[in-house]
């Protein structure tokens, strides 16, 4: 095909995109046409497009850049973020991705493509070509503030436990971002189990400071599980969280 490499060069595009590659819109739909009909490329959703490989069929940019190419402003977020990083316990059926502009959920190749509302532009970095991902500090706190909807506390610990080192100053800047009392009693008291993480003292001190005076329930429902109250993060939490990966504990979805 005339336009292959140039559509191998784009590797996700859209009907816009194969406008400007043909110079005018009759070429461009020609070009769309044949490219499907002859199993060149895939629709992914609507306007939404993938090169394939001449070799295998199947399409060839993988889960990250797909989520990550949806739109300008998506990017790969939460536990997805944490798979591309190569730091979890499981690969999920479904990519999250955080955008501030909405798109329908889809599906393709099996995997659910998620949307997640964001209207947070911090903490986003480009470590490939056609990938834009949270970075690690970022990737953390978002993970942390929302594993009662993602993931669940099992995977998030998994998780965490095999993250080396994080950028503390990083990770201080962002808590400020979210304007989260709450964030900061999470972050504070799940991340002080983790000393692989080598977080300071100071780093911790000043979580306490941003706490507030709420006394708060970790997740909804501990109230019936005799959680223990820990006064210096003013936390109803469970007395031995880490038990949960000896055990493998029931995830919280």
């Amino acid at each position: 095909m005339k336009y292959y490499s140039e559509l191998l060069k784009l590797g996700l595009f859209t009907k816009e995109d194969i406008n400007q590659l043909a110079g005018n819109q009759d070429t461009a739909k020609s070009i769309l046409r044949s490219a499907l009909h002859n199993g060149y490329i895939e629709r992914l959703r609507h306007n939404y497009y993938a090169v394939k490989s001449l070799e295998t069929g199947q399409a060839i940019p993988n889960r990250f850049a797909i989520g990550s190419k949806i739109n300008s402003s998506a990017y790969i977020s939460h536990h997805t973020a944490f798979e591309y990083y190569g730091m979890t316990n499981q690969v999920f059926s479904t990519v999250y991705i955080s955008s501030a502009m909405k798109f329908k959920d889809f599906f393709h190749d099996g995997v659910k493509y998620k949307y997640l509302s964001s209207k947070q532009n911090f903490g986003i970095i480009k470590p490939a070509s056609h990938i834009k991902v949270t970075d690690m500090e970022r990737t953390i706190l978002d993970n942390i503030k929302d594993f009662t909807k993602i993931g669940g506390l099992e995977e998030l610990l998994r998780c965490l436990s095999m993250v080396t080192v994080a950028d503390e100053e990083k990770l201080l800047s962002y808590l400020a971002e979210y304007k989260n009392q709450f964030l900061y009693q999470k972050v504070g008291y799940i991340l002080s189990h983790f000393e692989n993480i080598k977080l300071s003292q100071a780093f911790f001190s000043l979580c306490k400071q941003m706490i507030g005076k709420s006394k708060r329930y970790f997740y909804d429902g501990i109230q019936s599980e005799s959680p223990k109250y820990y006064s210096e993060w003013q936390l109803f939490a469970p007395g031995d969280l880490l038990k949960l990966l000896d055990e493998g504990g029931d995830a919280i979805v």
